[in-house]
């Protein structure tokens, strides 16, 4: 071979190279970033002072936190109004006094994004009273997040008729492309025809679990959004973004949260831990 065609393919080799060297560095560049926020408040009308309350130990937005720095997250932060919980988390991670006058914790974590100087593409709204989720719950909801989907949540299915028929645990119907269509606090949808008894046998029912992740432009989008008259009716803010045409995609998890609303839930996570 010709000193000339040595050069040439040589110089196709190097082009080559810097070539995949360009889509690699663009590939990293534009890998999706997710926040995990947990939004922690102090006032509660149940359970004052919650996210401090001790369980086995440690405090319960500690033991949130720990769970979801396990988890697939780009970063994990608190989010309160509350000093004393912020000096509280300051002592084992990060944390961003918010303000009070926010109705849930999507304006929270809104506020945070605001705040931040650093970008993401995806927010993941925790619940900070859950000291036991799991790292691999939220795995599941950040691997379902692609860059036109708007808002994405889990759900589980229901094995007893207590949840069925218990308000406080929201229930969801969805589409064929997993899509949510509704949620409830009422039993849906309806068996018509059939013994309310045997509603589990004919049906398979799901209930919300209340993780919701949300892009970053659409955060932003729904926090300014008023609130509507489904939502006011059922109290469930994510009615009021169905009902502006937002599209919320759900994933199945068949792992089981335990979340604690009162200081009985308390007490019966410590007897568990115990045992």
């Amino acid at each position: 071979m010709s000193d000339v065609r040595c050069r040439f393919f040589d110089r196709l080799l190097i082009f080559h190279r810097i070539s995949i060297i360009r889509h690699q560095t663009s590939d990293i560049r534009h890998q999706m970033k997710t926040l995990g926020i947990i939004p922690a408040r102090y006032a509660s009308t149940r359970f004052p002072g919650k996210p401090l309350a001790l369980l086995g130990g440690k405090t319960m937005i500690e033991r949130v936190y720990t769970q979801c720095i396990k988890s697939s997250l780009s970063e994990v932060i608190v989010a309160t109004d509350d000093d004393r919980i912020y000096r509280h988390v300051r002592s084992f991670g990060p944390a961003m006094m918010t303000g009070t006058h926010h109705q849930s914790g999507t304006d929270r974590c809104q506020e945070v994004t605001e705040k931040l100087s650093e970008k993401f593409d995806y927010v993941i709204n925790i619940q900070g009273d859950e000291p036991f989720i799991d790292p691999e719950q939220i795995n599941l909801l950040s691997s379902i997040l692609k860059g036109d989907l708007e808002i994405a949540t889990l759900i589980k299915k229901i094995e007893n008729a207590e949840h069925l028929f218990n308000p406080n645990v929201v229930k969801i119907v969805r589409g064929i492309s997993n899509q949510a269509l509704y949620f409830s606090r009422s039993p849906i949808p309806y068996l018509r025809g059939k013994d309310e008894k045997e509603w589990l046998a004919h049906h398979t029912f799901y209930k919300h679990i209340g993780m919701y992740a949300y892009r970053t432009d659409v955060l932003q989008k729904i926090s300014a959004l008023k609130q509507t008259i489904l939502e006011k009716t059922e109290s469930l803010e994510q009615l009021r973004w169905l009902e502006n045409g937002y599209s919320i995609l759900t994933a199945e998890t068949q792992l089981e949260t335990i979340g604690i609303d009162t200081p009985e839930d308390l007490a019966q996570a410590e007897r568990s831990l115990s045992a």
